[in-house]
């Protein structure tokens, strides 16, 4: 007579020594806290990037500010040196520069501000896994 399924697994939990257990346990620790880097690691590149965009956003808005000063001093002095009709060109002209560096300045301060420096679903899950290590049964 063979022995039920049932009592075949009990069989064999009874025969599993603390020291199987408690490597099993080390062993899937080991496997949660690789899978955390690697969910952190995903979480801290997603948000390089929109750190990336929003710098790249404020070094155009940078540039164009640049260009402002620059069109400004060449406005100043063509305004001085001419009858001022080519000087109000070159102030129109700036002043489409400076709505530009405007502009690009708030779009990439918003964009900046959007941008989380914790993984916040790694932490997340940091707890769930340390709540669950405190109660694995309910």
């Amino acid at each position: 007579m063979t022995t039920p399924p049932s009592q075949q697994r009990s069989d064999q939990v009874a025969d599993t020594s603390i020291g199987d257990l408690i490597g099993n346990i080390s062993d899937d620790l080991s496997q949660l806290f690789r899978q955390e880097v690697e969910l952190a690691k995903v979480e801290l590149k997603q948000e390089a990037a929109k750190a990336g965009k929003a710098a790249g956003m404020l070094g155009g808005a940078g540039f164009a500010g640049y260009l402002v000063v620059v069109l400004l001093s060449f406005a100043l002095v063509a305004g001085l040196s001419n009858v001022m009709d080519p000087g109000w060109a070159a102030l129109i002209v700036a002043a489409l520069w400076a709505i530009i560096a405007g502009v690009l300045y708030l779009r990439g301060r918003r964009q900046l501000k959007t941008v989380e420096p914790m993984p916040r679903r790694t932490v997340d899950t940091i707890k769930e896994d340390a709540q669950w290590l405190k109660n694995p049964t309910g």
